[in-house]
């Protein structure tokens, strides 16, 4: 129960005596329409200020009537700006006797992971080396700019326009892994610069939404592979992922598709449809339904740019059929990438784990080279990367050794394959996933 004075959101700071709470009681705030959470020991109502959420609402609610200490830090580089807006939302402090951390969260590891926090900030590893990512930039302009003088001097045959639609491929690829970067603010000091580079490179050089991949992709790292919190796990009943799914839409004979062969209509829906269909859809009406109109107009000048540039090519339908070609080859890039890491993992209901233990449970990472580095957009360090998303991709495999040693050292298995076992993995995952359903299905 909570002690002292009045709970509302944003009361004033108690000069005399300051309202206390026990785990017990913030617990009970964990609703849509009331939501509380703690951070250094602060109890927070962020019930109303949640829609004004920069990140979006969902994120921070997933961690109502929860420790969110170190969500809050690796979501945010600059905590002495952000702590202004957390200010008036103060309503008091936990109670003396109760454990800082939740639902019997590991404090040890906890403890440990803090540590390892503050040696990466001693060692630098959050600092920027500007020229790594100007040169990024300047190699997805020069992939632009080759693919449009291949078909310039070569014409507009089957050869030259497949050359062309895979260096775009490339291109857009590169360019997505660049937008993350910025969007997640591991570039600039100053958010406010990473926010405009990120529109820029989102909009401009690949015609999507800052807005609505902020809002998304917040959700996954803050709970990653939990059903119901990370959107990347929301298949819409065209896979089953993890044991407990499959296992559930068995019991309940749900079978919207022959989940038993999913390892194989995977490669016929997955990779191939992501981005020119289900995405494309998606951001559009995103930013037409929340009137995005400055992250609509960045989309709108990657599309004139590009027909402008192609049009005189292949007419206003050839460059249509283009640009869907050019989306179906990058789709295919992105989801191989991208699942590597997660699908394969555990992928579960909510388990309240410490940060650490959540984020490794949730990932894993493949082997270090030039090539995957590059292909990857150094996703292959997906563990450190979720475990500090705002740090530079150029440092996270300094600090990979020492994340090993804290696996080592509270016995958390650190996963690490090479780059073509980790793609196979998905198809093993799909068809594990299917066979429990379809065991779940005739025997349940």
């Amino acid at each position: 129960m909570g002690k002292g004075g009045n709970q509302g959101e944003g009361a004033a700071e108690r000069e005399v005596s300051v309202p206390t709470f026990s785990w017990e009681e913030i617990q009970k705030h964990n609703l849509r329409t009331d939501r509380w959470l703690v951070i250094d020991r602060k109890v927070y109502n962020i019930t109303k200020w949640s829609i004004q959420h920069p990140g979006g609402q969902r994120v921070i609610g997933h961690y109502a009537g929860e420790d969110a200490t170190d969500a809050f830090r690796a979501f945010h580089p600059d905590l002495e700006f952000v702590g202004k807006f957390l200010k008036p939302l103060l309503i008091g402090e936990l109670a003396p006797e109760e454990p800082s951390q939740d639902h019997g969260k590991n404090s040890k590891i906890t403890e440990d992971f803090r540590a390892l926090r503050k040696m990466a900030e001693d060692m630098n590893l959050f600092k920027t080396n500007h020229v790594f990512f100007l040169l990024l930039l300047a190699h997805i302009i020069a992939l632009e700019s080759i693919a449009w003088f291949t078909v310039f001097y070569f014409g507009n045959g089957w050869i030259p326009t497949l050359i062309t639609a895979f260096v775009l491929a490339t291109s857009q690829a590169q360019a997505g892994w660049l937008q993350h970067d910025y969007g997640h603010l591991s570039v600039y000091r100053k958010p406010k610069w990473n926010h405009l580079v990120h529109k820029f490179v989102i909009g401009h050089l690949k015609g999507a939404s800052a807005n609505w991949w902020n809002h998304r992709h917040f959700q996954h790292h803050a709970k990653p592979n939990i059903f119901h919190k990370d959107p990347d796990v929301n298949m819409l009943h065209v896979f089953v992922l993890g044991e407990w799914q499959p296992i559930e839409y068995g019991k309940k004979k749900l079978k919207y598709l022959p989940y038993n062969h999913q390892h194989e209509y995977f490669f016929l829906i997955g990779p191939p449809l992501l981005i020119p269909m289900y995405f494309q859809y998606q951001i559009i009406m995103t930013m037409i339904v929340h009137k995005n109109w400055v992250d609509l107009a960045w989309a709108v000048s990657y599309y004139i740019r590009f027909f402008i540039t192609y049009i005189p090519f292949y007419g206003i339908l050839g460059a249509l059929l283009f640009l869907n070609f050019i989306r179906f080859l990058e789709s295919h890039w992105f989801v191989w990438v991208t699942q590597m890491n997660h699908i394969v993992m555990e992928i579960d209901q909510e388990a309240y784990r410490d940060w650490f233990s959540s984020q490794l449970t949730a990932t894993c990472n493949v082997e270090q080279s030039f090539f995957n580095d590059w292909f990857s957009g150094h996703l292959n360090f997906q563990i450190e990367h979720h475990l500090f998303p705002t740090m530079p991709r150029h440092n996270l495999h300094k600090i990979a050794p020492l994340v090993k040693s804290l696996c080592a050292k509270h016995g958390i298995e650190y996963q690490e394959k090479p780059l073509l076992r980790a793609l196979l993995d998905i198809i093993r995952s799909l068809k594990k996933s299917g066979k429990l359903w379809l065991d779940a299905y005739l025997h349940k």
